[in-house]
């Protein structure tokens, strides 16, 4: 072979190597890197991979405030698509960290993770700093009732309200029973918040139901705050949604607003409102009323469990 012949194979052999190099490279490393947070549309519906049920959605919003040692972030954030409309709500991180150097005021785009029972947010991108709304003047004063917290062996005083089949009930109607109450709305959709309330009723119910010795005339409320949206209706509709729903043992509760004022002011739920969007930044409360008509126990927060709602309901029973 001549040398001009050696050279032609050569240089066709190292062209078909760099060839075949190019084609094994992964897709991947030929693409454009994915989108960057702040480019991926506000409040979109993303999948993290075919095998996992969770919902992660890129909202967009403005900090309200932050709270609990920076592991809470206030926010008002547009509507989500099919599964939120716009509110003010709040928002648990895993990480301070992703809630660090954020003021109120700034505008945020995150996403939210959104699994069976539970829900965060994470990848918060500062998009930029922004005055928050000025607060809509108040067209009338709203009435309150002046009214004292209670504590735990204090007695329950009496609410009139009306339950999801109609009917006005209070709770004088349970005296000689023990109950519980919890405070929901309806429009809320993350699992570790008002959803959660009512699992954990409807968990605790099935367990009373299943032990013989378990008392049978145990009742269980849940009181809606949002009493402009959650007519009888549609917390009928509500009701019927949610496993162990039983009328004759668990009601769902709108009323009079300076009556759920009171109540949830006796007991330290605080939300807020906020006219023209619901805004619902709200703490958590369950309380168990004994036989004799006292405070049982008041369950903070929304890391209780069922066993604890049986186990003093079970004390509440037997209190004569």
């Amino acid at each position: 072979m001549n040398r001009a012949l050696a050279t032609a194979v050569l240089v066709s052999t190292l062209a078909a190597l760099a060839s075949a190099c190019r084609d094994a490279t992964p897709a991947a490393a030929t693409q454009p890197p994915a989108a960057a947070l702040t480019n991926a549309p506000a409040a979109s519906t993303l999948h993290t991979n075919a095998a996992s049920s969770n919902k992660v959605f890129t909202v967009k919003g403005i900090v309200d405030h932050l709270k609990e040692n920076g592991r809470i972030a206030v926010i008002k954030h547009e509507a989500i698509p099919d599964y939120m409309e716009a509110m003010t709500m709040p928002f648990t991180v895993k990480e301070p960290a992703d809630l660090r150097n954020l003021l109120p005021g700034a505008t945020v785009l995150f996403r939210l993770v959104v699994t069976e029972d539970d829900s965060w947010i994470q990848d918060v991108a500062l998009l930029g700093g922004s005055k928050l709304p000025e607060t809509p003047a108040l067209k009338s004063f709203r009435l309150v009732r002046d009214v004292e917290p209670l504590k735990v062996g204090d007695a329950m005083p009496d609410y009139r309200f009306t339950n999801e089949l109609g009917r006005a009930v209070s709770f004088a109607d349970y005296k000689g029973r023990p109950y519980a109450f919890s405070f929901i709305f309806t429009r809320c959709p993350l699992p570790d918040f008002c959803p959660r309330m009512n699992q954990n009723f409807s968990k605790a119910l099935t367990q009373l139901k299943a032990g013989p010795a378990a008392p049978t005339n145990v009742h269980l409320f849940s009181i809606s705050f949002d009493v402009g949206f959650d007519s009888p209706a549609v917390l009928l509709n509500y009701a019927r949604r949610h496993s162990g729903y039983d009328p004759q043992q668990w009601s769902f509760l709108t009323g009079a607003l300076i009556d759920i004022d009171a109540v949830t002011e006796q007991f330290g739920l605080v939300f807020r409102r906020e006219s023209g969007r619901i805004d619902f930044d709200h703490n958590l409360r369950t309380v168990v009323v004994n036989s004799a008509g006292k405070i049982q126990a008041i369950l903070i927060g929304n890391t209780w469990k069922p066993d604890e709602l049986v186990s003093e309901l079970v004390k509440a029973a037997a209190v004569k």
